[in-house]
């Protein structure tokens, strides 16, 4: 449907149909599992994956709800999606695996490593979901749409809306400008991989429902941090934690403090990248996770815990 770039597309039925792009890469190297964001896709691996293939097997799945992976039934929840991972790491990729999430696909990723570490080699985190929670209410115009959103039915029909009114190629500009993402900067292929991924998802029932029950899930978690700072903490597994300066999405300042907080972590804080480094600076960021996972502990060194 949208062409997957240098990889291969497939199907899984993991409890409903999951669809995941196989990179290819080095056999003799670790399988390295991405993870996208909420509204993401796994077009939003399409210039790191191959960079990473001369020393890693890569995969790249499209969580239920997103990307080519039909909502159905399915709820979108992060806990739902934590599940649909860690049978996608089990069943399809085989474990230990490296995780790298972005945004929500960060949260989820470390979701998944606090409760079931010996699926887990190593965790890299770009530009992770993190709580600060104060930002999104910040003015009574942001309070509003948020609470319209919020509204079962309501908050389906404007995104629908919202999207048939500007048009397919509109909306990919759009959301990649909220990333800090310039459209006009990526490949010309690429973009129409998202643009015509946009158009096939118009006619897929559910898709606004599955986005928006995601977002209210993410937000809870994020509000209700408690949890989801308990699951960093319990994380056994090297992490590296890569945030852009100018993220608009998630503050880098949060980052910096996540940082502090779990100075096992290595940090690196990228100058300039926005909320996308894998679309902003991949040949940049695939020397730096290639290096950190050239020092991760042998496969025979993992120790089931817990």
């Amino acid at each position: 449907m949208t062409g997957t770039g240098a990889g291969e597309s497939r199907t899984a039925d993991l409890g409903g149909h999951v669809h995941y792009v196989d990179f290819g890469g080095n056999p003799a190297g670790p399988t390295v599992v991405l993870v996208h964001g909420l509204g993401g896709s796994h077009l939003n691996w399409d210039m790191l994956a191959p960079e990473l293939t001369s020393h890693a097997r890569v995969v790249a799945l499209d969580l239920p709800g997103f990307g080519m992976s039909p909502p159905g039934q399915r709820p979108a929840t992060v806990r739902r999606n934590v599940a649909v991972l860690t049978r996608f790491v089990r069943e399809v990729a085989g474990a230990p695996v490296v995780l790298v999430g972005n945004s929500m696909g960060g949260l989820i990723c470390v979701l998944l490593t606090s409760r079931e570490p010996h699926l887990v080699r190593g965790l890299v985190l770009l530009d992770p979901a993190l709580p600060a929670p104060s930002r999104i209410l910040r003015s009574p115009r942001a309070a509003a749409a948020l609470l319209l959103h919020a509204l079962p039915g309501v908050g389906e029909r404007l995104r629908r809306g919202r999207r048939r009114r500007i048009g397919a190629r509109a909306t990919v500009r759009e959301t990649l400008h909220l990333c800090g993402v310039d459209a006009a900067t990526l490949p010309a292929a690429l973009l129409g991989r998202y643009v015509a991924l946009v158009e096939h998802q118009s006619d897929v029932a559910g898709i606004d429902r599955a986005f928006l029950s995601a977002s209210r899930s993410l937000a809870w978690t994020l509000v209700r941090a408690r949890r989801y700072r308990t699951a960093m903490t319990s994380v056994t597994v090297p992490v590296l934690l890569v945030h852009g300066a100018e993220d608009r999405l998630v503050p880098v300042v949060a980052a910096r403090t996540t940082a502090r907080v779990h100075p096992a972590w290595r940090y690196v804080e990228l100058p300039g990248v926005g909320h996308l480094p894998q679309l902003q600076v991949p040949r940049e960021l695939a020397p730096l996770v290639l290096e950190w996972i050239g020092c991760l502990p042998d496969r025979d060194e993992l120790r089931p815990s817990g």
